[in-house]
């Protein structure tokens, strides 16, 4: 059976694919292209996948991912959808599905919903469980940069506390919608915001996410 980091891996390709190299994403400043190099980058590239979370880093994954960048976006494609080097991590299937189903799932949506004609995927009811369990557990990490207190709740009144502060501003959405605002993709997010105003647009604005 496939699992939910393969499935979401093989959705961003084609959705990659579609788009075309050119194409705007949910990434400040990034194309499908740069994306898609990121994405490769990742898993192929661990002496530089590290400068993603370690600034003494980042000049070597610039680099690295500047020679990605270069290379043919079907090539980019084609090694997202093979997956990665059997001497990657992210081989490993326990590994592949802890890692990879969010961060997949998110740039999925990166690429979905910046182009102009973008509908809202439906989640069934497992995976949408999934990534509200990812959320319970990195909504700290994900919020702390937010400027109020956070709350995230789903339709069916199950909450968790993303920043603890006041004044509070609950985002009530679907576990997808919810874990996309979470991870900085305000503008994108289906969701509603109660709070005061002020508040409400402060947080609009604030720089969620890892």
């Amino acid at each position: 059976m496939s699992t939910h980091a393969k499935r979401e891996r093989l959705l961003l390709a084609d959705l990659l694919e579609a788009a075309g190299p050119e194409a705007p994403t949910l990434c400040h400043g990034w194309t499908a292209r740069d994306l898609a190099a990121h994405v490769v980058v990742r898993e192929r590239r661990p002496d530089a996948a590290g400068g993603i979370l370690v600034g003494v880093l980042k000049n070597r994954l610039e680099r690295v991912q500047a020679e990605f960048t270069a290379k043919p976006y079907e090539e980019l494609i084609q090694l997202i959808r093979t997956g990665p080097p059997r001497f990657s991590p992210y081989a490993v299937k326990q590994v592949d599905e802890a890692a990879n189903t969010v961060e997949f799932y998110i740039h999925a949506e990166d690429v979905r919903r910046a182009q102009p004609d973008w509908s809202r995927r439906e989640l069934d009811p497992v995976f949408a469980d999934l990534l509200w369990s990812r959320t319970e557990r990195t909504a700290r990490l994900l919020g702390r940069r937010s400027p109020v207190g956070l709350v995230l709740r789903r339709p069916d009144g199950r909450t968790v506390v993303a920043h603890k502060g006041v004044p509070v501003v609950t985002v009530t959405g679907e576990p997808g919608e919810l874990l996309l605002f979470a991870f900085g993709r305000q503008d994108a997010a289906v969701v509603e915001l109660a709070g005061d105003k002020e508040a409400v647009d402060r947080l609009a604005t604030a720089g969620l996410g890892m």
